[in-house]
């Protein structure tokens, strides 16, 4: 006999004296049907809303309906290889999804598992995907501001960390660019992304990705990848999942930004999977508790009382219209849920408009409670102003030259307009966005034509770090603006309006002034915003 052969012996001996002897109790249970993604289960009388079922050939589910004699699986996995008759047994888990640092900067789908060629997950920690939301008492005031860098946003409709804005607007009209370009001016701050795409095609995704790689701080966002090709049961927990990893980090005291796009597609997944299930239908078919879904969802987003951290959770769910349809069922229910919704109108960004915000239909139910000081200082009467010009402007279009007050009004509107407008993926600073505002203020874009402040907007912020790098930082570090820094930036921005009116008088023909170049009739203007460039050639 080999030594080796005695040593294996007694390893042998010593494994069969630690099995354990005797029956063991397994809950199983049978496929009754399958299809679609839906599997109709007998025999699991104790299993749980929401708990992991495994199958024979190793795929999972999750108890989505509990009837008396069968239970509705929603399946995370193909099906192809499921048939009627398989063994299916109770896990005794809730759907859970790993959490941690270890998750940012990758692409993941709702179970965690990697999507992208940067190997496995390091983290072994995980979280349920159904959690509940903060109680009132450990809660705080929404009172710190989210920069999205975008002009109209910032100023207009101002967003505060733990608040639930809701985008909302018919497709392709920038839904989602808006909310990538909020994602990318985080990179300067401490802000954790996660982006949520639910139903989204592989090529949508993907430009969301390669913008984020390119213009954001990727390093600090996850995203979480269920697109049209992924089993329902994976779109329906996407949402759910995203929310559970951003709340990891709002529970240590940091603060994480949500994007999920959209709940329009995750609703048609509920309903989907309602109908599969046999529950009742409701009003257009979705089940009755599609509100329900969306509010215990939204309700996580929080900014939690300095007690527990003082962290916050941003979300920013996306929904699509149908022909601007804002009282359709999903929209409505989900209006009635968030803080506020940004509204985006086709006609406008058909017209050049971009972001193609209707300043009417928007509106953030916290908004000045969370704008920087200096901005709202800066801003001042903008909102107000730019509704008056909408409204002089459809009553011009009757003909008529209008009196001289109306017609510096509607200059001034054609400017704030101009300057509203803003290219994808070009975030503004803090600092960008008050000189802005100062400079139409203080009449500054008044003697430049429509094109010059387009010149104006783009070379700003290069300007103000060449000639007022003092004050920008300044606003960045303090939020403040003495009056010699006001000073300083005013002159910087008088120094490039100066350049940019005598490049446009040598370009302008003898016998035209530069500031009448585009303004020989203010009544071309349409109803919507129409910008004059675009009006002449139309």
């Amino acid at each position: 006999m080999q030594p080796n052969d005695a040593d294996w012996r007694i390893a042998a001996r010593n494994a069969i004296d630690k099995a354990s002897v005797g029956p063991r109790a397994e809950h199983k249970g049978r496929v009754e049907e399958i299809s679609d993604g839906v599997a109709m289960i007998s025999g699991l009388r104790d299993v749980r809303l929401d708990e992991v079922l495994r199958f024979a050939g190793g795929q999972v589910g999750f108890a989505r309906v509990l009837d008396p004699d069968l239970i509705g699986c929603v399946l995370l996995d193909g099906t192809t290889t499921i048939e009627a008759g398989d063994a299916v047994f109770g896990t005794g888990e809730i759907v859970q999804v790993p959490v941690g640092e270890a998750l940012l900067g990758r692409v993941v789908d709702p179970l965690g598992r990697p999507l992208d060629d940067k190997g496995e997950l390091s983290t072994t920690e995980k979280l349920p995907i159904e959690r509940p939301a903060p109680a009132i008492i450990d809660r705080d005031l929404v009172t710190e501001p989210v920069q999205t860098g975008l002009v109209v946003v910032d100023t207009l409709f101002a967003l505060g960390r733990g608040q639930r804005e809701l985008i909302v607007g018919d497709h392709s009209t920038g839904k989602t660019t808006l909310a990538i370009d909020a994602i990318i001016a985080q990179r300067e701050s401490d802000m954790i992304c996660i982006y949520v795409a639910v139903g989204q095609k592989t090529s949508s995704v993907r430009r969301a990705i390669d913008a984020l790689q390119s213009e954001g701080a990727f390093d600090r966002c996850i995203v979480l990848v269920a697109g049209s090709a992924s089993a329902p049961g994976l779109q329906w927990i996407a949402p759910y999942a995203g929310m559970t990893m951003a709340e990891y980090f709002r529970d240590k005291g940091q603060h994480a930004l949500v994007v999920i796009d959209d709940l329009s597609k995750h609703a048609a997944t509920h309903r989907e999977i309602a109908l599969l299930t046999r529950q009742s239908p409701g009003r257009e078919a979705y089940p009755g508790d599609v509100f329900y879904i969306h509010a215990r969802l939204l309700e996580r987003a929080a900014k939690l009382s300095k007690e527990l951290g003082g962290g916050s959770l941003t979300a920013l769910p996306v929904a699509e219209t149908d022909a601007g349809n804002l009282s359709a069922y999903i929209p409505t229910n989900l209006i009635s849920i968030t803080d506020g919704q940004i509204v985006l109108d086709a006609t406008l960004f058909h017209q050049g408009q971009k972001p193609a915000v209707d300043i009417g239909l928007s509106v953030s139910r916290v908004g000045g409670k969370t704008q920087a000081r200096l901005l709202r200082d800066a801003a001042g009467t903008l909102r107000l102003d730019y509704a008056q010009f909408l409204e002089l402007e459809v009553f011009t279009r009757f003909g008529g030259m209008p009196e001289g007050r109306v017609k510096q009004q509607l200059k001034r509107g054609a400017r704030i307009r101009e300057i509203l407008k803003q290219p994808q993926h070009t975030p503004f600073r803090l600092a960008d966005t008050v000189a802005l505002m100062l400079a139409v203020q203080a009449g500054l874009l008044d003697p430049l034509s429509v094109d010059a402040v387009a010149n104006f907007r783009a070379r700003l912020p290069e300007i103000l770090n060449k000639n007022a790098a003092k004050c920008v930082q300044a606003i960045a570090q303090t939020g403040k603006l003495d009056d010699d820094a006001r000073a300083l930036l005013m002159t910087a921005m008088n120094d490039l309006i100066s350049s940019l009116s005598d490049t446009a008088t040598k370009a302008a023909p003898p016998h035209v002034k530069a500031e009448d170049k585009k303004e020989a009739n203010p009544m071309k203007n349409a109803p919507h915003g129409r910008s004059d460039k675009q009006e002449e050639t139309s």
